[in-house]
């Protein structure tokens, strides 16, 4: 019995430096009019740009209406100058909106994440295109592509968004970087996760992931190559990839169907295979068909997901609330012992979310309620919020500089 208690506790143990943070949950707007709610709110910082020197934070969202299912708006841009003290209201960008083609097909940008670049002082919106015919998603099969629109702060104009073109049109037909975490390296090249797959009827053909390196010259996000092709013959296969870089090592965390998994780089475009997400102890972190994103600090690595088994069993996807936990990079798993809760359970849904690194002082977790079931959300108070849920690190994170 010894012998195993002993063996136990080795399973579970781990090295890794506690990282410590507050949390203050914030709110940017609050609405809800049975029509739509809002969603995918995702912020980047412009360094600088905003009051006493203070950055500026560009938050991008859009309307998700109700009447069907994925069926989105334009992109509409709030922004602070003091933190998030006091916001602007959503303006719609013409540039961000929809296109409407000859056919009477409707196409619109999603899940679109920004972040700044810093060797051309510009902000980039980086997601995917989706298809609409009649109001909802389009039944027949359909491309998707990566679009990118550039926003100047120096003339605070949007640039109308445009695609990125990928050398194979076959392979990537049905591809774009929605909801993906994406990096600036060091050179300014960037490194965006996909996912795609073929041009297909097959409506259970499952989707790859893979990272491709780009370049970007302040107008242009340019393909160069792409890395490992990532695959998993599992209902849709991996979905919404995100990427981060910790001590020299990139992590690439993915969605799918029944669980999400995790793999790990040394160059960011070729990973080892992947393992599903656990605790600690072994058990299954619980986290599935949503996605899960990363919060770096330099001197520690973060995971935001929702799971199951946290009194939520009414809740779509178990999709609140939305939690926090401290990784062991060397393990790829989740230590139990530090999760927390960043949003709570207010009976909406969670999952379409964005995690950004603000300040030195500051990453800002972005969520909005998602307002799909009546009789779950009247139950528990949701409101439609927007929610910025701020950690304040107790030692200054060096990777937002």
């Amino acid at each position: 019995m010894l012998a195993c208690v002993l063996l136990l506790l080795t399973a579970t143990q781990t090295d890794v430096a506690n990282v410590s943070y507050t949390i203050e949950l914030t709110t940017p707007i609050e609405s809800f009019n049975n029509e739509f709610c809002w969603f995918q709110p995702r912020a980047a910082a412009i360094p600088g740009a905003g009051k006493d020197g203070m950055p500026l934070v560009v938050l991008t969202l859009q309307k998700h209406f109700l009447s069907s299912s994925d069926y989105y708006s334009g992109i509409h841009v709030m922004k602070s100058a003091d933190l998030g003290a006091t916001w602007t209201t959503p303006e719609p960008r013409p540039e961000l909106d929809w296109r409407h083609e000859p056919d009477g097909m409707v196409v619109g940008i999603c899940d679109m994440t920004p972040g700044w670049h810093a060797p051309t002082k510009k902000l980039l919106l980086i997601g995917h295109t989706v298809r609409y015919r009649e109001g909802k998603l389009a039944e027949e099969s359909r491309s998707r592509e990566t679009p990118f629109s550039v926003y100047d702060p120096a003339a605070d104009t949007w640039t109308p968004w445009r695609i990125v073109d990928m050398p194979d049109k076959k392979k990537f037909y049905n591809g774009g970087a929605g909801c993906a975490q994406w990096l600036v390296e060091d050179d300014g090249s960037l490194l965006i996760p996909i996912y795609y797959k073929e041009q297909s009827n097959d409506p259970n053909a499952c989707s790859s992931a893979t990272v491709m390196r780009c370049a970007f010259d302040g107008t242009t996000v340019s393909y160069r190559e792409h890395g490992t092709e990532l695959a998993l013959d599992v209902p849709r296969g991996l979905d919404e990839p995100s990427l981060t870089r910790f001590r020299g090592k990139y992590y690439l965390t993915i969605r799918n169907d029944q669980r999400g998994y995790a793999t790990v780089s040394d160059d960011g475009l070729h990973f080892a295979p992947i393992t599903p997400w656990t605790f600690d102890d072994g058990s299954e972190l619980g986290s599935y068909n949503t996605q899960q994103h990363w919060v770096t600090h330099s001197d520690g690595l973060f995971l935001a997901y929702t799971r199951r088994g946290a009194n939520n069993d009414d809740i779509f996807r178990h999709r609140a609330p939305l939690f926090i936990a401290q990784v062991d990079p060397e393990k790829l798993c989740v230590i139990r012992a530090t999760e927390r809760e960043l949003l709570p359970n207010r009976g909406a849904t969670y999952g379409n979310f964005g995690a950004s690194n603000i300040t030195e002082n500051e990453t800002w977790v972005t969520d909005a309620e998602g307002m799909f079931f009546p009789e779950v959300y009247k139950k528990y108070g949701a409101k439609g919020a927007v929610f910025a849920a701020k950690l304040r690190w107790s030692k200054p994170n060096l990777t937002a500089n």
